[in-house]
């Protein structure tokens, strides 16, 4: 990654995580981000989702689990070539391959299986579009959080895991 690329200041109930996005070869997934982002969007959110030995998601539930409104989906970047490894952030998504919205989520494990290896809805995989430079601690604090079911929510931390702010640092 280089230094024209945006860097993204996430302020959690369990610390800081800085991220760097890659605009060049995710152009409309790290535009999407940061669309969110300067909106306020994110704000006040959750990790709704927190999979020890895989991921943590968020970006698109309140704290009392209600789906905040989003933008049209946006196209699949997930053939760009960037890898699902750890530390890194992809944008989450349901089985159709172009329905991200504004939901993320941080690999904690190389996730090889989440990479593109087809055209397919079950092998396109996840778009890549940014890493953690800073925070890697906080990622693996909000990992071990203890999960339970919430409002039909697998996996969601016992005591919620707050995204209080998104800045895009200039």
């Amino acid at each position: 990654m280089s230094n024209t690329n945006p860097l993204v200041q996430m302020e959690t109930s369990r610390g800081e995580i800085i991220l760097e996005l890659d605009a060049e070869k995710a152009p409309l997934s790290v535009a999407n981000f940061l669309a969110y982002a300067r909106a306020g969007h994110y704000d006040g959110t959750i990790f709704h989702r927190v999979i020890k030995g895989f991921m943590i998601q968020g970006g698109g539930l309140t704290l009392d689990m209600q789906e905040k409104p989003t933008a049209a989906p946006i196209k699949n970047e997930a053939r760009n070539k960037l890898k699902n490894k750890t530390g890194t952030i992809a944008m989450a998504r349901t089985e159709e391959i172009d329905s991200a919205t504004a939901q993320f989520f941080i690999n904690t494990e190389d996730n090889k299986f989440l990479n593109n290896t087809g055209t397919s809805a079950a092998d396109f995989g996840y778009a890549v579009f940014g890493q953690v430079v800073d925070g890697m601690d906080v990622v693996y604090t909000i990992e071990q959080q203890p999960t339970t079911s919430v409002a039909g929510h697998e996996d969601a931390p016992v005591e919620p895991v707050v995204i209080s702010k998104v800045t895009v640092i200039d």
